[in-house]
């Protein structure tokens, strides 16, 4: 039996992008064992999984920090590798994974990396002669660390639940908040999208975001009707079946997109800073549900993460909540509606 070494330590939005190619390898090579390495945090994303696939969670800020942390998963993932044929994707790419590389590499085993493709993302985020041009997936360069190593990755995934429930009304989602401010709409223009979407008979609107976001979203549950709270209560796994249960969810460019993605669920999602070029769209989503405005300045950041040097974040103030994010969730439930 041989054993693949799968790194890919953070976030929870890039694990779930490789959730796609990680699974339709497993299944494809059902004798191969697949030990993935990733944060405590990601486990939970892994429904339904391939029984070749082990999740192996890591503290990367505890008992794993550092070169002594290294040594120590080291002698931990010892008995799952000891004695057998063993290969190493690295789908992360950085300083940690790189010795985790070395390591194994010395010993004489196969590793492949992946390639991140950060020259051409810094053409595409320049200042200066932009390049604006559609740059390989995240899912493409993972599936190309796969064939590097001989699989055939070819997807066949197609969700981590087999059905959607059937549902008496239509349901949709919205998370409004990201991790950078260059990614996430104003919540006062977000508001507003609430404010429309709650005057829609029958249509009932959950508001998801982490714990500390919880009490920010209860003021819009206490102002809006057919509103409900679910930021912080309930679990990822019980997140992912609802999500699962919606006719679409709104959110930024952040894991919640990703994690609708997984479900089958569509995503109208709203880019400032950061652009679908970049090769971080979500898993099978319609570009056209892609929610941004042309400036000469977009893409400033593949992360977001950078702060706007024109100082008012045009590219997501000046996207209106009424026309354009409101509007594209009326025509897509409608076409959902008029298929059924």
């Amino acid at each position: 039996m041989t054993t693949t070494l799968v790194i890919r330590l953070s976030s929870l939005g890039d694990v779930a992008i490789a959730i796609p190619v990680l699974y339709s390898v497993a299944k494809k090579y059902p004798d191969d064992h697949f030990l993935l390495l990733t944060k405590s945090a990601g486990e939970s994303l892994f429904v339904n999984k391939p029984s070749n696939l082990t999740v192996f969670p890591i503290d990367t800020k505890g008992k794993h920090k550092g070169i002594k942390g290294l040594l120590r998963l080291l002698r931990e993932l010892s008995p799952h590798i000891r004695k057998k044929e063993l290969k190493v994707a690295d789908l992360h790419g950085v300083i940690r994974s790189f010795l985790l590389d070395y390591y194994f590499r010395f010993r004489g085993y196969p590793v492949a990396i992946i390639d991140k493709g950060r020259k051409e993302k810094r053409r595409l985020v320049r200042r200066k002669n932009k390049i604006l041009q559609p740059l390989k997936t995240s899912i493409d360069r993972y599936r190309e660390v796969f064939e590097k190593l001989g699989y055939d990755s070819s997807l066949c995934f197609t969700g981590l639940f087999s059905e959607r429930p059937a549902k008496e009304h239509s349901r949709i989602g919205i998370a409004p908040f990201a991790k950078h401010k260059g990614k996430m709409y104003p919540l006062k223009l977000m508001e507003k999208v609430v404010s429309l979407l709650s005057e829609i008979p029958g249509l009932q609107i959950t508001l998801w975001g982490s714990k500390d976001e919880q009490k920010f979203l209860k003021t819009w549950t206490d102002r809006y009707p057919n509103t409900t709270l679910v930021a912080g209560q309930m679990s990822l796994q019980e997140e992912l079946f609802l999500m699962n249960q919606l006719d679409l969810m709104v959110s930024m460019d952040s894991a919640n997109m990703h994690f609708a993605s997984l479900v089958n669920t569509p995503v109208v999602s709203i880019w400032g800073a950061t652009h679908p070029y970049a090769g971080f769209y979500g898993f099978n989503q319609d570009p056209s549900n892609a929610v941004q405005i042309d400036l000469p300045c977009r893409p400033c950041s593949i992360f977001g993460n950078k702060s706007c040097f024109r100082g008012d974040y045009a590219c997501l103030t000046q996207i209106a909540p009424e026309t354009t994010v409101a509007s594209k969730v009326f025509k897509i439930l409608g076409s959902n509606t008029a298929s059924d």
